[in-house]
């Protein structure tokens, strides 16, 4: 399903990431997909209320969890820059489907990085 929201399509999502060399551009490709796979995730359930955004973004949460093993692999890793851009852009993403009041903790609650 093709993303229809305006803000969404936009978004150089993770861009810090990208313009950091310890970050290797084909492991970050896959986080962006996480995100852009959430999004069509919530165009298409559309949750009704922030129990079902949360879940939604914790099976996306997951996703990045298992990117850890990539990102050591090949010689990076979710360290602090890379946790606070991946928090904001979930934070984003709530934001731009009218959940202004998502708690970012919430979003990201079952990250272990």
């Amino acid at each position: 399903m093709p993303i229809s929201n305006a803000y969404v399509t936009g978004r150089p999502f993770l861009r810090a990431l990208y313009r950091s060399d310890y970050y290797p551009d084909h492991v970050v490709d896959r986080g962006r997909a996480i995100l852009l796979a959430l999004c069509a995730r919530i165009e298409a359930d559309r949750p009704a209320d922030l129990a079902g955004l949360y879940a939604l973004t914790h099976a996306a949460t997951e996703e990045f969890n298992d990117l850890q093993d990539e990102f050591g692999a090949a010689g990076s890793e979710i360290d602090t820059v890379a946790r606070d851009e991946i928090g904001g852009e979930f934070r984003f993403v709530a934001r731009a489907y009218g959940f202004a009041d998502a708690d970012v903790e919430e979003l990201i609650a079952p990250r272990d990085w």
